[in-house]
């Protein structure tokens, strides 16, 4: 294999995990360390990849949209999803809220449910239950991503190590029957997956836009045994390569009423 198809390979096989070592990629393709660093230099350097510490990842296929732009797109399908989602939690639940548009109209519905405990890795959260009586809420730090409001890293997950939840409300950019829960960087679908380890009941809530899309490379794989919410304009054949998957689907119209 020559440097050039060495390079092509070493893009497809980051793309397809999202993020890969450097010692990874040298045992892989059969190479010294110091060689896939400078190829890893070269393909920086003409953006095909980012670097990290120890590594490489994927660069999105596609510009993330702003969380200000995500919430203008379908706010009245998202209300309605976080009506349902809401109605799902009877007071005095624990509860944990992913950062994001969707996330943030679920936020907005729990105001009326109390006494409740809701930890969040979002701002939109926190500037939604600001005032709200008889809700204790809890804020966790880390690193701080403007594009999203929220926060991920080591920081966040060694915060989350110290409580478990009722429920889980995680937002996507994407979400397969196949691959689970997409987003644009690897560290992103890391910290899904830890949320969704903490929690008795995990619900992904997504626009039926969302549904069967790959936008990015990174992929957070939930495993079995969460809810996938979405609108009823869902089609038939997504519902079903979910739920022959052991996923539970359910549709909510606009009116915040579910069919499942």
């Amino acid at each position: 294999m020559n440097a050039g198809d060495r390079r092509e390979e070493i893009i497809q096989r980051v793309r397809a995990q999202g993020e890969m070592s450097v010692e990874t990629l040298s045992e892989t393709l059969g190479v010294t360390a110091s060689t896939i660093r400078r190829d890893l230099a070269r393909l920086t350097d003409s953006g095909d990849l980012a670097r990290t510490y120890g590594g490489v990842i994927a660069v999105p296929a596609e510009a993330e949209s702003t969380l200000d732009e995500r919430s203008h797109e379908a706010p009245e399908i998202k209300r309605a999803l976080g009506a349902w989602c809401a109605q799902q939690v009877p007071a005095g639940s624990h509860v944990l809220l992913d950062a994001g548009s969707t996330t943030a109209q679920i936020a907005r519905a729990l105001r009326e449910t109390t006494p409740l405990s809701v930890v969040s890795t979002g701002l939109t959260s926190l500037q939604q239950m600001t005032g709200a009586e008889g809700i204790e809420f809890t804020l966790l730090g880390g690193r701080y991503r403007s594009i999203s409001q929220g926060f991920i890293g080591p920081i966040t997950e060694v915060g989350l190590e110290k409580f478990t939840f009722d429920f889980a409300f995680l937002g996507a950019d994407a979400v397969t029957a196949e691959d689970g829960v997409c987003e644009a960087t690897a560290e992103q679908v890391r910290l899904k997956e830890f949320m969704s380890r903490r929690a008795t009941h995990v619900f992904v809530v997504a626009h039926s836009a969302k549904l069967g899309q790959r936008p990015f490379h990174a992929w957070a794989d939930l495993g079995n045994g969460w809810t996938l919410v979405t609108d009823e304009a869902a089609e038939a054949e997504q519902i079903t390569a979910f739920e022959s998957r052991g996923i539970r689907v359910v549709t909510v119209d606009d009116m915040g009423k579910a069919h499942d």
